[in-house]
């Protein structure tokens, strides 16, 4: 091929790549926009008694030696172990260490004095009178914190429930609204479930023991109320004639 009908052709091919181009960006700009698509969400939410006692026992030591220290936490959380796995049972009653931290002490200039050590026991479960019971024969350590919460069994039940009431009052408000608008239906164009429980601090155990009076056993109050749980759908549909 000659070097000028070589140079024609590759200026052939280039002149009909920026036409195509240009023809397929006025296309894209000359695409008119979605009409009839409507944005809506519906939700369904719920009242829950939470059914999952956690109670946070810890106990503090200070010393001048680390190791002093960190032996008194260790023994104080041995003696709480030993009496905890008498009551333990699996989904009821379940024990597990927590933070264990030892740190130097200072005085407030600066100088390093002493030691000071936290060790903290978790017990939490369904059966709430037995934690509490637990709680109060405790005796190595204190009642740092008290929480509430819902078991993943409970949770997901009503969760379904909510989504299935929601995704229900989601269609009827597309259809009812896609009416009013003079539409005969819709169609869903995407859509988006979600699920969730409102959280609720852990409670101080001088609130939780304001609660009511205090048994001479020295037991845990426990009144666990109640959580909302939430299931929202939204999204948008196209409305049809």
């Amino acid at each position: 091929m000659q070097p000028a009908t070589q140079y024609r052709g590759v200026l052939a091919l280039a002149l009909g790549l920026l036409l195509t181009g240009a023809a397929a960006a006025q296309t894209a700009v000359a695409l008119p926009a979605p009409q009839g698509v409507l944005n809506l969400s519906a939700s369904a939410q719920a009242e829950v008694t939470k059914d999952v006692l956690s109670v946070v026992l810890s106990t503090t030591r200070e010393g001048q030696d680390a190791g002093t220290v960190q032996a008194g936490l260790k023994q104080a959380i041995d003696a709480a172990l030993a009496e905890a796995r008498k009551a333990a049972k699996p989904g009821l009653v379940e024990v597990h260490t927590g933070a264990f931290s030892l740190y130097p002490r200072y005085t407030n200039k600066g100088v390093m004095n002493g030691w000071h050590g936290t060790a903290e026991l978790t017990v939490q479960g369904k059966d709430m009178q037995a934690i509490a019971q637990l709680a109060g024969r405790l005796s190595t350590l204190s009642i740092a914190r008290v929480s509430y919460t819902l078991s993943r069994e409970a949770s997901e039940k009503v969760e379904a429930e909510l989504t299935a009431q929601a995704i229900a009052r989601y269609r009827a408000k597309a259809a009812e609204m896609a009416r009013q608008f003079g539409y005969g239906g819709y169609t869903i164009r995407e859509v988006h479930v979600m699920t969730g429980e409102a959280g609720s601090p852990p409670v101080p155990y001088m609130r939780a023991k304001a609660m009511e009076a205090v048994a001479m056993d020295q037991s845990l109050p426990v009144e666990p109320g109640k959580g909302t749980v939430t299931a929202t759908v939204n999204g948008s549909v196209q409305m049809s004639k």
